[in-house]
């Protein structure tokens, strides 16, 4: 019997072939934390009595969800990440620099890795051909000291998306129709494995969206096969030398079978306060927005932001509507400041955050207020995602979210 595309990434980490249900010591490429659960992560650490990490260059420290902080607490964990790179030497992204699903795919994962986090949203990182799943910040620890960690084979989902999307339809709109079909735990600790013509159409920007929300289905992970576009991604980022394609084996065991006819994708959201509450847009058209928010490591990158400029262009928001807009990263705000797509937002009224998690999280920025609804491009809209237990959050993709920011209800045109 042939292997999926996980089971051959793992098996050349565990240096043995390896197939679903077997529990394995993997080597781990790169290792990650972000500002809420790096501290934990860096106490547990030091509690392994390892005066080194295994790959200092390649264990990355994120301050992105509460960036810049907005109490003294959260400046305090702060410091401990800052201290703890410069005292062991792994690499620190600052403020600003961007959420860290987004910088580990333009700067430090690459086909063929394997990518452990103690954040669940690092299945976004498998768009590139890796096997990246999010641990706890024990585990993560482990791993930073190891530079290997533990874990059971996933068994497969391939998932296969023929057919063309209707105007305005996109990767988002896929993937909360995948989750409403099977439900947010309808692929727990399996690996999602992405195919048909429809998903080798995809820009990488689409491809990372589907990678992102497989969690959100349960997944251990979501991942592709490298092709050519993932080849020129790695070129735009510097690193087209770490281009590789590893294959999924013709006679590989699914243990299940999923095909979904992209042409019947409609406009789709996720209502309060589950990713698998799934309507049509044509079905909410009287919920009345108070937010939008446009960003996060889901949907903020340059090519989101373009979809949103192009229908704001020359209007203004909403007058009870607040648009929210943050970059996912650096790179991606100064693309968007060249395009004049900035320029754009402000005179839509938009506010323009910095790079980060922003209100995704609830920690600060864009909190609600109580009974206020906000439709977001991001991944959750568990209760109190937001800040407030008494919010309502409306997950949809940016091209549903300019038109809602015009509207001020739920619209897609």
């Amino acid at each position: 019997m042939g292997q999926t595309l996980v089971e051959k990434i793992l098996s050349e980490h565990a240096g043995k072939a390896v197939k679903a249900g077997e529990l394995i010591i993997s080597k781990v490429d790169v290792s990650a934390v972000q500002d809420g659960t790096g501290p934990l992560t860096v106490a547990e650490f030091k509690k392994l009595g390892k005066n080194k990490l295994n790959n200092p260059a390649r264990t990355i420290l994120f301050i992105d969800h509460a960036s810049p902080s907005p109490r003294k607490e959260l400046s305090n964990t702060h410091m401990v990440l800052r201290e703890f790179a410069k005292e062991y030497g792994a690499v620190l992204s600052e403020v600003g620099s961007g959420v860290c699903h987004q910088r580990l795919v333009e700067t430090y994962v690459n086909p063929g890795e394997v990518l452990v986090g103690a954040d669940s949203h690092t299945c976004t990182s498998g768009a590139l051909g890796a096997f990246a799943t999010g641990m706890g910040s024990t585990d993560i620890a482990v791993a930073m000291a190891l530079g290997k960690t533990w874990l059971k084979v996933p068994a497969t989902y391939k998932i296969i998306v023929n057919g063309a999307f209707k105007k305005g339809i996109c990767s988002k709109d896929l993937m909360l129709h995948l989750i409403g079909m099977i439900g947010a735990d309808g692929a727990t600790y399996k690996a999602l494995e992405f195919c048909g013509d429809t998903i080798n159409n995809m820009s990488m920007s689409e491809r990372f969206t589907l990678a992102n929300m497989a969690v959100e289905a349960g997944a251990k992970c979501g991942l592709f096969v490298a092709d050519e576009k993932t080849r020129e991604f790695l070129k735009q980022r510097g690193r087209e030398d770490k281009y590789r394609q590893i294959l999924p084996d013709n006679d590989a065991n699914y243990e299940r079978i999923i095909v979904i006819d992209a042409s019947t994708i409609k406009h789709t959201v996720s209502c309060p306060h589950t990713v698998d509450n799934t309507k049509t847009v044509d079905e909410l058209t009287d919920v009345k927005v108070n937010q939008v928010f446009i960003g996060t490591c889901t949907n903020g990158r340059i090519e989101d932001l373009r979809v949103a400029a192009d229908i704001l262009k020359g209007k203004t928001v909403h007058p009870d509507v607040r648009l929210l807009i943050s970059p996912a990263s650096k790179d991606v705000f100064k693309q968007a400041l060249k395009e004049g797509l900035i320029d754009i937002f402000v005179e839509a009224n938009a506010a323009i955050m910095a790079p980060g998690c922003g209100p995704c999280v609830g920690v600060h920025a864009g909190i609600l207020g109580d009974g206020e609804v906000c439709l977001a491009t991001q991944n959750r809209n568990f209760q109190g995602r937001m800040g407030n237990t008494k919010g309502f959050i409306y997950l949809a993709s940016p091209y549903v979210a300019a038109y809602t920011a015009l509207r001020g209800y739920i619209s897609a045109e």
